[in-house]
């Protein structure tokens, strides 16, 4: 008989941004728009099932693609609706903001800088999503 594994790699081609803030989800999102000039707006909430969990958790999700340069970002509250935590081992870290596509370090510079600048912001900066244990919930 013939044996068969699989192994795979998770598609981890994104910058990803640790913010903490200790605003609301939608006033964190008002004023990345204000300062970003982004429009990011509220989706459908990302889910995720945990290994053992009877039921998944929420975690609010907002989202804009940037049609002149087809670049995705995605605001999403590391805290559940129910409790819970989205990157576990992140738990001082509020939103993260993953941008997909391509994004141009000056940008992504300018981006940061902007995003810090807001009153409420405590710190924001870039992280690399290889280093974390709990990656795969990041995938969507």
């Amino acid at each position: 008989m013939n044996k068969f594994i699989l192994k795979y790699e998770l598609d981890l081609d994104f910058v990803l941004m640790a913010i903490s803030s200790p605003l609301k989800d939608y006033r964190l999102c008002h004023f990345i728009n204000k300062n970003t000039g982004l429009r990011l707006g509220k989706t459908a909430d990302h889910e995720v099932w945990a290994v053992h969990a009877e039921a998944p958790s929420y975690f609010s999700k907002y989202a804009y693609l940037s049609e002149e340069s087809e670049t995705e970002f995605y605001l999403i509250a590391n805290r559940g609706y129910e409790g819970g935590w989205l990157i576990p081992e992140m738990r001082q870290t509020d939103f993260f903001l993953i941008i997909k596509n391509f994004i141009d370090d000056d940008d992504l510079q300018a981006l940061d800088e902007q995003i810090n600048a807001i009153a409420d912001v405590l710190v924001a900066g870039e992280i690399s999503p290889e280093k974390l244990k709990s990656k795969e919930n990041l995938i969507f």
